[in-house]
Formats: C-alpha cells, structure tokens, sequence
C-alpha cells in the first residue's frame, strides 16, 4: 500500500514538475526572438498585468508606462500584459506608426474575453466587425449627416437636467452622465427615448460594461456571467425593435434618416447584399456601448475640473450664455451655436488630455517588422498609451496644469492628442462625442454652479478614469 501511495506521489510531483515546465517555457519561447525591444516579461501567465493594472487603480495608469519609459526606451519596451507578450509603443512615432499601419503590419485585436461577451452572428472575429463598422459608421457619423440630430440631443439633455438635477441640492454626477449618455445612444441610434424603456436597457448595460474587463470566469455570480447574459438579454430585446422596425419602414411609418438603425437596415455592401437582423443586433449592441461609456466619463471628469477651476468655468459659462441669449424662448440648439464653443470644447479637450476615457489600445502584429531598430515578431500584442504623450512635458509643458490655450491655433502637434486614436484609425464617433459632450456643457452650466462635496475624492482607473464616488456635488442653480 505505501508503494501504491508513493507511486501516486511521484505521479503528481511529476505532473505538476511538467505542467510548471511547459508553463515557464512557453512563456520565456515568447522572449527568445533576436534584437527584442529592452523590457522584462515578468511571471508566467501573470507576467506584468497586476503592475499594469494597480497603477490605473491607484489612480496613476501613466506610472507603468513612464517608470519604463526611463529604464528602457523611450519609443518601444517588451513586457507581457492580459496574458500575451507586448510590445508597448510610446510617443507620437509609436501612435503613427500604429495609427497608419492598420491592416497593413497591424490589426485591431481584443481578448478572446471580448468575443465571449459580443458573439458575432456571422461567424467572424471582432477584428472583422470592427472593420465593418469603420466603413459603415462615417456615413452616419459625419459632421453633415449629424447636424440634423443637434435639436434632438438639446432635447434629451433639457429633459434630462430636468428629471435628473433641478430641484435638487446635491446629485451624484457619474451615474447621471451615464445616464444622460445612454439615452441619448437610445434615441439616436434606435428612436428609443421613453425613459422607461431606457431604464430597461441601462441596468443590464451596467451589467455588460463592468463584465467586459473582469477576470474571463463563466461561472454563475461572476461578473463576466452576468455579462454574458446581459448581451444575450439586450440582444433579443434589440431584435424585437428591428423586426418592429422592418415593419415600419415598409409602412412608411419610419424614415430612412430617423437613426442608425434605419440606416443599417436600408444600406447594402458592394454585393448588394442587405445586413440581417442578428448582425444588425450585434453592431447596435457594440454602438451602444461605445456610445455612452467614454462620453460619460468626460462628462463626468468635465463637471470635476469645472469645480475645481472657478476662472474657466467663468469662461464657458460666458461663452455659453452669449449663445443662450441669442436664442428665442424655446429654440433649439443648431450647429451654427455649436461652431461658437470655440472655448468650450479648449476645455473638453484639456479634460480629455489629464483624464483620457480610453487610456490606450491593443493591436496584433500581422507579419514580422522592425519598428525603432527592434524586432516585433508575428502574433505580439502592441499597445499604444495616451498617456505616453499626454502627461510627457516633452509634448505639454507643465502638463498636469490645466490649460485650455494648449488647442488654441493650430493645437497639439500631430499624434500627441490621441483621445480619439489618430489617422486612419481615428475615433468614427468623435465628432458624434464632440456634440454630446458641448450639448451638456451648455445645458449644464447655463443651469447650475456647483462645488464638489468630497474636495480629494479618489480616482480610479478601471479601465475608465473614474471618480471613486461617483462625483457627488452641491448645486447652486443660477437665479432667473
């Protein structure tokens, strides 16, 4: 019997020598490449993903960066990060070079964890659908085709700081950005603006958006399984709206203009071949995140440094009230009033420069290249950081003051600006982002001032820069 037992010990010590074996040469067979980038791989599996991750939960993303930035290089460092071997690019070189080698050296990559989340219908990987979207968004998207929704967004936003912040004394910001967000993706993209059906959809995108970045654990209670049911819930719940839909358009009781449903069911791709109803599900799904989460964040981070910074609140609340008094009782915003924000969107920008709602993004190295002197090797991760440009004072001086003169004239130079990517691989939505974000300015500040409750209240960043609270502030509505 103590043979039996000793031979099942040595089986196990064995297996678990072997499987801790594989486990460290598949992880340093990653590093042996000839003339790598400078940099380290960290543990196996883990490798540095936990130093990646805790500088954003401290509230300090650039810290990784940086801190590798001056060990290593200053352009390109290896690392190993969501379980892949990286190469992480820095500086206005690094984004351009990424920026406008898409689909020639690099491709858009997510984690499998992703795919799990936003099952495509059609089979393809989310790399294919996002080049999908990119060629379909900008006809929806471009300034022109966006200029017709401005009086509906002044709508929504009017009915929002009404229900959501007047008559109160103190409000908790974030959860209303995002709600403020999430209706109006509601109503652009599928006409759904009854804030009752909004509020059915908005939990269960709470749901999705927090499960996307959570550890890739289906099992029942995890965030990743809630995740995945949420898109299985809103996924039949936006089939039910496209059927309803189809219906409609064929009764001339909808337009082909009214939102980027319409336009989804009624455009054709080269074939002439229509999307159908599952694919058209999906890309709404993905819009609507997209859609309301980052907005949300700098609407948020836009109210924190207004309260911070009295004299440029006193700027945009100028700017903006010349644009209210010029307007009859009643009367909408139009784009003529938005060209006028000049100042406004200095400020938006300088928020979205500190406190950018996308840190950064990954890529796929298609081929073999050499980028900087180094060898990237087929099948690494590339990851490109907005705060490798954004808080270096090589490209801002000072660059953790706020100021807005930084996006006066020609602005930041090329690639250093890079909330929205840059080149070819620039935002779709940015201009979409830009309206909604001056659409709540204007509605806010003529409105109410406001001082934060929680004067060091935390940041966290996970994988969006949030206020650790939620932002709560008192109000002080302007007198009539």
């Amino acid at each position: 019997m103590e043979h039996f037992y000793l031979t099942l010990l040595l089986l196990f010590v064995s297996f678990v020598t072997l499987s801790l074996f594989i486990i460290f040469y598949k992880h340093w067979s990653n590093y042996t490449s000839p003339n790598l980038p400078p940099g380290k791989s960290g543990l196996p599996i883990l490798g540095e993903t936990i130093q990646f991750l805790s500088t954003g939960w401290k509230g300090h993303p650039e810290k990784f960066i940086f801190d590798r930035m001056a060990r290593y290089s200053s352009q390109v460092f290896k690392t190993h990060i969501v379980g892949e071997p990286a190469a992480v690019f820095c500086g206005p070189v690094g984004n351009k070079f990424l920026f406008s080698n898409e689909n020639k050296l690099v491709t858009a990559w997510w984690p499998d964890s992703v795919n799990k989340v936003f099952p495509s219908s059609t089979q393809t990987s989310s790399q294919e659908e996002s080049k999908k979207m990119r060629k379909l968004l900008p006809q929806f998207m471009k300034p022109e085709a966006l200029q017709r929704y401005i009086g509906i967004m002044d709508t929504i936003a009017q009915r929002h700081f009404s229900s959501g912040w007047e008559n109160k004394e103190e409000v908790l910001v974030f959860p209303l950005a995002k709600r403020y967000t999430f209706w109006l993706a509601c109503r652009l993209f599928i006409s759904v603006e009854d804030p009752n059906h909004v509020d059915q959809f908005a939990d269960p995108f709470n749901l999705l958006a927090s499960g996307i970045i959570s550890l890739p654990i289906d099992l029942p209670g995890t965030p990743f399984h809630k995740a995945i049911k949420a898109s299985n819930f809103i996924r039949k719940e936006l089939l039910k709206i496209i059927k309803q839909r189809k219906a409609d358009l064929a009764e001339r009781k909808a337009t082909a203009t009214q939102d980027i449903l319409s336009h989804m069911l009624l455009i054709s791709d080269e074939n002439g071949q229509f999307m159908n109803e599952l694919d058209i599900a999906d890309k709404i799904l993905g819009l609507l995140i997209g859609g309301h989460d980052t907005a949300s964040a700098a609407c948020t981070f836009i109210v924190k440094y207004l309260a911070e910074l009295p004299h440029v609140y006193d700027g945009v609340y100028r700017e903006q009230m010349e644009i209210s008094k010029s307007k009859s009782p009643g009367e909408l915003l139009n784009w003529d009033d938005i060209q006028k924000m000049r100042y406004s969107w200095n400020v938006a920008c300088e928020v979205l420069r500190l406190a950018p709602p996308l840190q950064g993004g990954f890529r796929e190295a298609m081929n073999d290249f050499i980028f900087n002197g180094f060898s990237i090797p087929k099948g690494w991760k590339l990851y490109w950081s907005a705060n490798s440009t954004h808080k270096n004072p090589v490209y801002f001086s000072e660059p953790e003051k706020f100021d807005p003169a930084r996006f006066e004239g020609s602005g930041p130079a090329p690639y250093t600006f890079v909330p929205f990517g840059g080149g070819p691989r620039m935002c779709p939505g940015k201009e979409y982002a830009r309206l909604e974000i001056l659409v709540f300015m204007h509605n806010l500040v003529k409105r109410f001032k406001w001082e934060k409750i929680l004067p060091d209240e935390k940041i966290v960043v996970d994988p969006m820069p949030i206020p650790a609270k939620g932002l709560p502030v008192h109000l002080y509505p302007h007198k009539a």
